[in-house]
């Protein structure tokens, strides 16, 4: 009797020469739908699903394979005497080799016009079904969910007439995470069509970009996943036109480089350290706000990553080129841009299409033993409650000062303050154990230029002590969130100094 083997596919790549080997190796071939036809079309002899089962498809196919003379195939144990017994009872033939690839779930509801009623169609039961089984019962079925794997399963077919243990292992393992991957997406998507926000079970599935050299430190192995899906404003969907590969510090440092470039809508840079901003420059063009993110910090963003928010032209490459970065990240560069640029062997340029902002719905963190799961903080200054709670008024000049600086600081570290005027960054104190340790940093960063700058803080001041350094340093504007027990100690000594203070209402802690 013939070893039988079962292709059902929606990916048909590489089917009509896996289907042409096993018929050169003596093997029935059965298949169902838009397969068989695409086999049969081509010479190869084929048995439909339904000859086997004796049942015809039925409900537009929804139920064909689900039947126990398929199955019984699968999950026969073929060298139990009671399971051969049985098979013998009831004309059930073993199943050797199975390649069934799913409906198209995640293609379908990545268009932006899919409907429910298409969505719910492109969910597989019959070919889960299969590959489970067939994964379950790998001691004696060999499964194939990916086409890249047909050569090695034929080259052990050729050579010894059956795939080894470990092989069949390997690619059981490999379905188990498909179908596992393929229902973690549907079931997302219910969950979201349902508006269900924190449900009692959560499964995120994500796919291996690329292995990393190391992670943080030589001695961590690491590796790149992306979320299917998700954001084409991500690095993860960046595409790198020219140096070597990224490392892990590079893609943490790269996502929070992208992350602050994208609050403003007027030509900006920002250059980032060990996930930190070191400067943030805005100006009438690119090549204006890279120079005043350079005048920043001169000395940090010395092999760092600078992202900007539009194409990369010659004048700006020049200035670019001119230090060591890791990365640079914009929509475009020009031609003449990319020639200069990659003069320097191991510089990244990455791009990254600028007008598609859509954001994760939630971001996670991992913790010791599970995740934590929040909102991202999408909250701007148009957000805000906004209040001047001074007796002064912010001029014009100190109101697109406090705005920069607002945008900047809730994406540095807390505890957090950010100096500036209304065109950079100044000054910037993150991640410090006390809010006027983060201040003192910053102001001594900003030296003289503090002098009628303002002064952005993430969080609210626990005391006075942060605007009393703020003034003598010669700040004039500070915004902050308010709601401190003691906001009037730091209201009162804003007004002794003659400095605007306005709150916001909102915190932006970033741990």
């Amino acid at each position: 009797m013939k070893k039988r083997a079962l292709l059902s596919v929606s990916d048909k790549s590489g089917i009509l020469e896996f289907a042409q080997a096993l018929e050169g190796l003596d093997y029935e071939i059965l298949s169902t739908g838009g397969t068989m036809k695409h086999l049969k079309e081509n010479g190869v002899a084929v048995t439909a699903v339904d000859e086997v089962t004796g049942f015809p498809e039925i409900m537009e196919g929804r139920v064909k394979t689900l039947n126990p003379m398929i199955h019984g195939g699968l999950l026969a144990k073929q060298d139990d005497p009671a399971h051969q017994a049985q098979m013998t009872e009831h004309g059930i033939q073993p199943i050797h080799i199975v390649c069934v690839n799913l409906y198209p779930f995640k293609e379908t509801i990545s268009k932006p016009d899919v409907s429910i009623e298409n969505a719910i169609e492109n969910i597989d039961i019959g070919g889960p079904a299969m590959l489970r089984a067939s994964a379950k019962n790998h001691a004696y079925v060999t499964v194939i969910v990916d086409a890249t794997d047909y050569e090695q399963v034929l080259a052990e077919l050729k050579a010894d007439g059956q795939t080894t243990l470990e092989t069949r292992r390997h690619l059981a393992a490999k379905v188990f995470r498909h179908t596992a991957a393929y229902d973690a997406l549907i079931s997302g998507y219910l969950t979201d069509l349902a508006g269900e926000e924190f449900p009692e079970q959560i499964t995120y599935t994500y796919e291996l970009k690329q292995p990393l050299r190391y992670g943080e430190n030589p001695h961590q192995k690491a590796a790149f996943y992306s979320r299917p899906l998700g954001s084409d404003f991500s690095i993860a969907k960046a595409k790198q036109l020219h140096g070597k590969e990224l490392s892990y510090n590079n893609i943490q440092d790269a996502n929070a480089a992208i992350q602050i470039v994208k609050e403003f809508k007027q030509p900006a840079a920002v250059a980032v350290k060990h996930m930190n901003p070191c400067g943030v420059g805005t100006g009438e063009t690119i090549g204006e706000a890279f120079k005043k993110a350079y005048e920043a910090d001169q000395t940090s963003i010395f092999g760092g990553i600078v992202a900007l928010n539009r194409e990369v032209d010659v004048m700006t490459a020049e200035q670019l080129s001119g230090i060591f970065l890791e990365i640079i990240i914009a929509p475009s560069f020009t031609d003449e841009a990319i020639t200069i640029l990659t003069k320097k062997k191991n510089i990244r340029l990455l791009t990254i299409p600028f007008n598609q902002h859509k954001k994760d719905s939630w971001n996670t963190v991992s913790v010791e033993g599970g995740i934590l799961l929040q909102e991202p903080d999408t909250h701007g200054f148009e957000d805000a409650d906004i209040r001047v709670a001074t007796d002064r008024e912010p001029t014009e000049a100190e109101w697109e000062a406090l705005k920069l600086g607002w945008a900047v600081v809730k994406h540095v570290k807390s505890n957090a303050i950010v100096v500036s005027d209304s065109q950079m960054t100044l000054g910037v104190g993150a991640g410090q154990m006390n809010r006027v340790g983060a201040a003192n940093i910053a102001l001594t960063q900003a030296g003289d230029l503090a002098k009628g700058a303002a002064l952005a803080s993430d969080a609210f001041f626990p005391m006075d002590d942060t605007v009393e350094a703020a003034a003598k340093a010669g700040i004039t504007a500070i915004i902050q969130p308010g709601g401190s027990v003691k906001d009037e100690d730091s209201i009162k000594k804003a007004n002794e100094y003659g400095m605007t203070m306005v709150f916001t209402g909102i915190r932006h802690f970033k741990h």
